[in-house]
């Protein structure tokens, strides 16, 4: 239960930024004892490899922040993200997977289900954060996207570290990321609401 709430954890939190759990999960396997990755992921913890997700990690986090590069951005990041999410899922619910040593293996033996599970559930955060990026390009010209953009890249830091950390608090962090977006919808949609009643109100007599 631990493993299937720490994948989902970082499945998630690859679905508002591609790089972080995974910069997360490599560096903390390489240079701590908190994180222990299987074999067949070990690989993350490769200084090349690191190098370049902290690469694209920077990248990412600038690109995300400028106004209409951000939109670009996000189309690009829907493969991106949900492959992460995969993944993160697979090395942080501690599965196996014989992909590299026998390719053909992976689908027959079942290593393929905790990857496609991460590949879900990011893809499902990431739809869920481009259709908010929308509605705020929408409302406020792109204005405010840097300042929701850095929300959801702490957002992601937060279930990252609460993943490997405290497995457990990861059902507080969705929690919250639901009610947010769930508060974001009703105040959008009363805005909405308020703009419609203007429109359709009578003009003031002459």
């Amino acid at each position: 239960m631990i493993e299937v709430l720490a994948g989902t954890g970082l499945a998630s939190a690859a679905g508002l930024n591609a790089y972080i759990p995974l910069v997360a999960l490599g560096a903390l396997g390489r240079w701590t004892s908190i994180v222990e990755l299987p074999a067949s992921w070990q690989w993350l913890s490769n200084g090349w490899v690191l190098t370049v997700l902290v690469v694209l990690l920077v990248v990412d986090v600038v690109a995300d922040k400028v106004p209409v590069v951000d939109s670009l951005h996000d189309v690009l990041q829907t493969v991106v993200r949900p492959v992460s999410g995969g993944i993160a899922f697979g090395a942080g619910a501690g599965s196996q997977t014989v992909v590299t040593q026998d390719p053909g293996a992976f689908f027959t033996s079942g290593s393929w289900i905790p990857v496609a599970v991460g590949l879900v559930l990011a893809l499902g955060v990431h739809l869920a954060k481009s259709t908010t990026r929308v509605a705020v390009t929408a409302t406020t010209g792109g204005a405010l996207n840097p300042a929701v953009s850095t929300v959801e890249d702490a957002s992601s830091i937060g279930l990252s570290l609460a993943a490997l950390l405290a497995p457990v608090l990861v059902l507080a962090g969705l929690a919250l990321l639901a009610w947010t977006a769930v508060r974001r919808r009703r105040r959008r949609r009363a805005r909405n609401d308020a703009a419609a009643s203007g429109d359709a109100s009578p003009p003031a007599a002459a």
